[in-house]
């Protein structure tokens, strides 16, 4: 049998690590293009002034970050790139000018900084075009066989094809007792298990992911084929592994009982130099948050006078790390008999939210007095959002694994924050579960920093909740 012609496919992780790459080459080849072309001294790539070149590359990637050039879903849509990419280089620009010692003096010629502005626009928006053009096309589509349960294939293939576009199911496998309907779906195709090999390279098949029925796996025929197509290289795939690290969730629902084999949580949580570093970022960015509001402070006191009338701070009973409570400070955003017929979440566009206290919660404004929280040691500045004790209860009981999310601190912000829609449902409450419970089992340095950059493109996009 002759040997499966591999397909090239760029994974999440791979296309953004291909974007931040060619980011920084491609604008530090016009750089050097414009410095040789046009005589440009204000910026030169050479040994002698090779840290200008890493403090330019540090910010492009850093504020490409924050204005979401690496959101792919974003990525794959030119208008909305060119907009983040001129809004990246602007303030890329802007900070690296003001940026003394590590970049250039200012050149007498102040043209050349428009130069250095245009020389860095222009070949970021030619590359992503090319990107957009190329390497997003359905020719590099990552094209799936599917292995499942009747009932449940319907809701994978389109839960796979939601979370990457670039996921193509071609077709699938019963591996069940209970029939798939195809008047459902009928864009793919059902693979007879007992000549898998060959339809898998006729097909140009590049990775199966199995989604095994919980109550039956799968048959002895069907396993012998995948062995096979082991053997063949062919990448096999489960599916809840899949769903991880596509949508950098973990999927509670697929799981049942056996919640140790699924969360090997990260040794960070039980890190003590990780947790030292933690606890000194925390008091350091509190303090310094505190002291920053301080210019706030004239401004949210007049906007809580004119437009919220009542007091100005509230506490509230929250559930901390183990299940512990504690008082959390907010400043008030509500009308102040909000709760008069009992405790109830707040909905995306509560009435019972003030103007100004829309204006506070969406620039987040409202959790400045977390910082005091974090001082105390009842929280964190990354950790999974404090729900109160009536609602851990009520989804406690709904929803599996739901007392996990107590196994740290609390935040100010986290992964569910930055990546789950608002929402107040049992369905939201689950998905931003599985966002949490992905930080407590994945819990590092670069996750936290990617948290605080995702954070900062809330602020600025003005997307609080």
């Amino acid at each position: 049998m002759s040997p499966q012609k591999k397909s090239i496919h760029f994974d999440i992780s791979e296309r953004k690590i291909l974007l931040r790459l060619f980011d920084v080459v491609v604008v530090l080849c016009m750089l050097h293009f414009v410095g040789e072309a046009f005589n440009f001294d204000y910026f030169k790539i050479n040994s002698f002034h090779w840290v200008w070149s890493i403090v330019l590359a540090i910010y492009l990637t850093v504020f490409a970050t924050i204005f979401e050039l690496y959101n792919l879903q974003k990525a794959g849509k030119f208008e909305v790139t060119v907009q983040n990419i001129v809004l990246t280089t602007s303030v890329t620009v802007f900070f690296y000018l003001l940026t003394p010692f590590f970049t250039p003096v200012l050149p007498e010629n102040r043209i050349q900084i428009l130069f250095f502005y245009l020389a860095i626009n222009l070949p970021l928006i030619a590359w992503r075009y090319f990107y957009i053009t190329f390497v997003s096309a359905a020719r590099f589509n990552k094209r799936i066989l599917l292995v499942a349960d009747g009932s449940e294939i319907n809701t994978i293939v389109n839960s796979l094809e939601i979370l990457d576009p670039n996921y193509k199911v071609v077709g699938f496998v019963q591996s069940g007792e209970k029939s798939y309907d195809q008047k459902y779906y009928t864009s793919f195709l059902e693979f007879d298990d007992t000549k898998l090999l060959d339809l898998v390279i006729e097909h140009s098949i590049s990775e199966v992911v199995v989604a095994s029925s919980k109550n039956f796996g799968l048959s002895r025929p069907l396993y012998s084929q995948l062995i096979k197509m082991v053997e063949a290289g062919i990448s096999i795939k489960e599916y809840s592994q899949v769903y991880e690290e596509l949508n950098k969730q973990v999927p509670v629902q697929e799981i049942n009982q056996d919640f140790y084999k699924f969360f090997p949580f990260s040794r960070s949580n039980h890190n003590k130099l990780y947790l030292f570093f933690q606890r000194v970022l925390d008091i350091i960015i509190s303090i310094a948050g505190l002291t920053l509001s301080l210019a706030l402070l004239p401004l949210v006191l007049i906007g809580n006078l004119i437009g919220n009338r009542g007091p100005f701070l509230y506490t509230q009973e929250r559930v901390g790390k183990n299940g512990i409570p504690f008082k959390i400070y907010k400043l008030r955003t509500m009308v102040v008999d909000a709760e008069k017929e009992g405790a109830q979440y707040a909905q995306k566009r509560d009435a019972r939210v003030t103007t100004f206290g829309r204006f506070l919660r969406n620039s987040r404004i409202d959790e400045i007095p977390q910082f005091l929280n974090i001082i105390k040691g009842d929280m964190s500045l990354i950790g999974p959002r404090p729900e109160r004790p009536i609602f851990v209860e009520e989804l406690g009981a709904k929803i599996p694994y739901y007392e996990m999310r107590h196994f740290i601190k609390p935040g100010v912000t986290g992964w569910a924050q930055v990546n789950a829609s608002y929402g107040t449902t049992d369905a939201d409450s689950l998905e931003k579960l599985q966002f949490d419970l992905y930080y407590i089992k994945h819990r590092s340095f670069f996750l936290d920093v990617q948290i605080i950059l995702k954070t900062l493109s809330t602020i600025i996009f003005y997307r609080g909740q």
